[in-house]
């Protein structure tokens, strides 16, 4: 019984790829000490394992921004637009854009709060393999350190799958000719430098599949497979039920094993049961879970590896998907209740898991355990619950007339998502009263005055409805899980989101409650700084579940309502302290749909609920707003609709205000911010670049509900390209209204 992982994270345990990274786009440090700082981080990942006992040990998951943009330089899917640039250069202004060339479009990484850089393809896109290819470039790394390593490639299939094509009606799927050569000229030369096993990954199979994507499945595998000099592959599938036809295509070629996840696709072991079982091959079963804090249940680890014995000729324990997902040391926390700590395992203890797992079943032995503490229940918040009937909000008309009556804002109304930049006083004055260097009263007088500094900034600036700035919140999750019962939060616990963009999901671990107000005291204190409307900024219930780790002993449905109720108590208390305009943002509306579309109905259900049970005590003149970002808005179109928010702001900026034409065809009715420019980019944007997107959005939207904003909050960024762009913004917004008026 051998053990192994899909991937590990790359972070570094004290964040060391984000610091070095923005380092050198800072211009602080040079490429070759970029480089560096990612070879230590690599050669510690892979001696870690190695020591830890696992028997195969995963390379090429190392990335300085993402593994599927490291893809795209590797096979050379370059854009012309980017290729004056080289090395690093290019590979970040892909990334991040450079001034006068922007990113590439980004998204969720399937279901997940990962982000990669979406490849952009068409019918001129020639592959061809790297030289100096990076997962050969590894694993020699590796090898020189004595390490046997197994490359991990993104799989051809999901790689074009995920792609958008760079021509409207282009095909992806139909470069997958050339693409697989590209692979086989990989894999023939890892088998030159003596790889002994290659993992590529193919998650794309755990959403629906078309009869046309599993034949070529079959076929790219079937080609992979008869190469003459190869190592042998380990095709990994994670992320859900793979189903009995992929398998079956699988099962018809030389490829040496599969990986399933057994957390999110339980359904794997009987669609694997009902092709006859893969009795020739490995399998590679994922029970310790790469996605979610809670320790594995030992004991139904070892049930399933007793039923997939009879299905393969061998079982490998490992994790349900890389560990990317998960913070790396539970060891480095030492605020968590001992409760809360008992049914956790981080990354290192996920690999501890899986060895011990694998060194059960090898030696028969039971595997060693303990029970596992149960969460904590509160009769209260279920009580209230059950007594609240179904929750909507007045006529839409009446509401919009009611607004526009109370708030005299201009069409075309101007505004940002929430968040100001955090500067490195905002951040050293946390750190110092986290620390005890400042007192509480010296870090609220602080806030305060870089709120005044915001809305000052704001209303000189010219924008119709400001915001606080958010300067006192660490994270949009996390702030709010601090100061909820039945969350956890942790010191060190972090989590790449995107390229240096890391997070700290906070653990939510029992019933939800709201002991005090969150939010008013900083709200209304902005409001008494301007006549203006300032809003309100609350985390939805959806993206409340989806960023933090949540408790997998009730439904999902059962804890969103729990936590959308502490957001309706904190809704009302804003509107009794004089707010009037109210955002309950839920980004991850989109990204917690899953991969199979018999369960969309199911998800969208309780998830507009959840949203409709935060926001329905509020009177019709106070505006409620959303904001959703990165992520594909055409296949949830009618469940935007149905959260029934007053404005919803979206990204709309790398896909070329795409979710335009998506709300033309929809007939949405609401208000609607398509974010008209990109805040993850350090260019800025021109007034005539802004004004071109909301002449383009004013196609499908009337004046009078259309939004003018960024497409995200702005807190990763630094006031110089802030205030350009908000100027420019403002700029735009007023040339559009001047025109429309004329």
């Amino acid at each position: 019984m051998r053990t192994t992982i899909l991937g590990y994270p790359r972070i570094g345990p004290n964040r060391e790829l984000k610091f070095a990274t923005e380092d050198y786009w800072a211009g602080r440090i040079d490429a070759a000490a970029l480089e560096k700082a990612g070879t230590d981080l690599r050669s510690s990942v892979w001696t870690e394992l190695r020591d830890a006992g696992l028997d195969t040990i995963p390379s090429n998951t190392f990335s300085f921004y993402d593994q599927v943009l490291d893809t795209s330089v590797m096979i050379d899917a370059v854009p012309e637009r980017y290729r004056h640039l080289d090395g690093l250069d290019r590979y970040f202004a892909m990334a991040r854009g450079v001034q006068d060339v922007p990113a590439l479009e980004m998204t969720k990484w399937f279901d997940t709060n990962y982000h990669y850089i979406v490849p952009e393809l068409g019918p001129d896109t020639r592959f061809r393999l790297d030289r100096n290819a990076k997962p050969l470039a590894e694993y020699r790394e590796a090898q020189a350190l004595g390490i046997e390593t197994r490359p991990v490639l993104v799989g051809p299939l999901t790689y074009l799958l995920l792609a958008k094509p760079s021509t409207p009606g282009f095909r992806t799927l139909d470069l997958l000719d050339g693409l697989v050569e590209a692979y086989a000229e990989l894999l023939e030369r890892l088998a030159g430098a003596g790889a002994e096993w290659v993992q590529i990954d193919e998650p794309a199979l755990a959403a629906d599949r078309t009869g046309e994507e599993i034949a070529a499945l079959g076929r790219v595998y079937t080609r992979l497979g008869e190469l003459p000099s190869r190592p042998r592959i380990l095709l990994a599938t994670y992320f859900g039920a793979v189903g009995a036809d992929a398998l079956r295509a699988l099962a018809g070629t030389r490829v040496e094993a599969v990986g399933l996840d057994l957390v999110a696709g339980p359904g794997n072991v009987d669609a694997l049961a009902s092709i006859g079982g893969m009795p020739r091959k490995t399998v590679v079963a994922g029970v310790v879970d790469g996605r979610n804090v809670w320790r594995a249940d030992e004991a139904a680890a070892k049930s399933a590896y007793a039923v997939l014995l009879g299905l393969a000729d061998q079982v490998v324990v490992s994790t349900s998907c890389s560990l990317l997902h998960v913070p790396i040391d539970l060891d480095a926390e030492t605020s968590l209740e001992p409760a809360v700590r008992e049914r956790l395992a981080f990354a290192r203890q996920k690999v501890a898991e899986v060895v011990a797992i694998g060194r059960a079943l090898r030696e028969r032995h039971p595997a060693a355990g303990v029970p596992v503490p149960s969460a904590v229940v509160d009769g209260g918040v279920r009580a209230r619950l059950e007594a609240l009937a179904d929750a909507r909000r007045g006529d839409r008309a009446a509401r919009f007339a009611a607004q526009r009556d109370a708030l005299k804002l201009p069409d075309l109304a101007t505004t940002t998502i929430g968040s100001f930049p955090q500067t490195p006083e905002i951040r050293k004055a946390r750190a110092d009263r986290r620390a005890g260097r400042i007192t509480e009263d010296a870090y609220t007088a602080a806030m305060r005055d870089e709120v005044a500094r915001v809305v000052a900034l704001q209303e000189e600036i010219g924008l119709d409805v400001l915001v606080h700035g958010e300067p006192e919140r660490n994270d949009m999750v996390q702030y709010f899980a601090e100061q909820l019962d039945g969350y956890a939060a942790t010191e060190l616990g972090w989590v790449q989101s995107y390229g240096s963009r890391y997070v700290r999901p906070p653990i939510l671990h029992g019933d939800v409650t709201r002991p005090r107000p969150m939010t008013v005291e900083w709200a209304a204190y902005a409001q008494g700084l301007t006549e203006r409307p300032v809003k309100g900024m609350l985390t939805g219930p959806v993206t409340m579940l989806a960023w933090s780790f949540v408790r997998d002993d009730q439904p999902l449905a059962d804890t969103a309502a729990q936590v959308a109720l502490a957001l309706r108590d904190e809704i009302a208390d804003l509107e009794a302290a004089g707010i009037r305009v109210v955002q309950v943002d839920e980004p991850a509306l989109r990204e917690l749909l899953p991969l199979r579309e018999a369960d969309h109905a199911a998800y969208l259900d309780w998830a507009v609920a959840a949203f409709r049970l935060s926001t329905s005590g509020a009177a019709d003149t106070t505006q409620i707003h959303t904001h959703m970002c990165y992520s594909e808005f055409g296949e949830i179109i009618d469940a935007i609709g149905a959260l029934d928010a007053d404005v919803t702001s979206v990204e709309a900026a790398r896909s070329n205000m795409e979710l335009v034409g998506d709300l033309r065809a929809a007939g949405y009715g609401n208000g609607i911010g398509p974010g008209v420019y990109d805040i993850h980019s350090p260019r800025v944007p021109s007034a005539e670049e802004i004004e071109k997107n909301l002449r383009r959005a004013l196609e499908a939207i009337e004046p009078a509900k259309l939004w003018v904003n960024p497409d995200c909050g702005l807190k990763t960024r630094a006031y110089p390209e802030t205030e350009a762009s908000l100027r420019h913004l403002v700029t735009a917004a007023r040339r559009v209204r001047e025109g429309l008026a004329g």
